[in-house]
């Protein structure tokens, strides 16, 4: 046999002879730590991240006390008020409309309930008699127990709309919050202007 022969059957083994432990074990460690690095992301995105239908949940919550909010009056003075119809600004005699509910106000009151925008300034379904998510008229809504919706009223100058001559704000910011179960949070904003300033409910 030829040297020449013996030559390339030598160097196709060396060709061919594959991967040593060592690099076998380098590879693994290193294909290890990236999969491991990934499922890192993932899990911490996972716990962080609000499940779907959770935050659907919480968003249909905060559009439904919005849109409450929203259709209530925005009067001169409180509805209470008997020239609330026909008052022009500053002239309320009996019950001028301030921020917050009037005394003995509450949302689920069939006597006394929540007749202005301004009455749901500080409102907190957890501190609500009865407390928990409830329809306007105080029912209970069944699977809601780990929801909690609170809001906020606040003059808010909007575009050429600021306060009137007595210093009232002619337009509201209304902040609307729900969380719950699985760290959910779903905050909506929304304006409210006094342009019925006589409607009553």
């Amino acid at each position: 046999m030829s040297t020449r022969n013996l030559r390339g059957r030598h160097s196709s083994r060396r060709t061919a002879r594959g991967l040593s432990l060592v690099e076998q074990i380098m590879f693994i460690l290193i294909v290890g730590a990236a999969v491991a690095g990934v499922i890192g992301v993932i899990d911490v995105t996972t716990r962080s991240s609000a499940d779907p239908m959770l935050r659907k949940q919480a968003l249909a919550i905060a559009e439904a006390m919005m849109e409450e909010v929203r259709l209530q009056p925005f009067t001169y003075c409180d509805p209470d008020d008997p020239t609330a119809a026909t008052a022009s600004i500053g002239s309320c005699p009996v019950l001028a409309e301030t921020m917050g509910p009037e005394p003995g106000e509450t949302r689920y009151s069939s006597t006394f309930p929540f007749d202005n925008v301004n009455d749901y300034h500080g409102f907190d379904s957890n501190t609500a008699v009865p407390p928990g998510i409830r329809n306007i008229d105080g029912t209970a809504i069944a699977g809601l127990d780990g929801y909690r919706v609170t809001v906020s009223v606040a003059g808010q100058a909007l575009g050429g709309i600021g306060n009137d001559a007595f210093g009232n704000p002619q337009s509201l910011l209304i902040t609307v919050t729900v969380t719950g179960p699985g760290n959910t949070t779903v905050t909506l904003n929304s304006y409210r202007t006094r342009y019925a300033p006589n409607a009553l409910p």
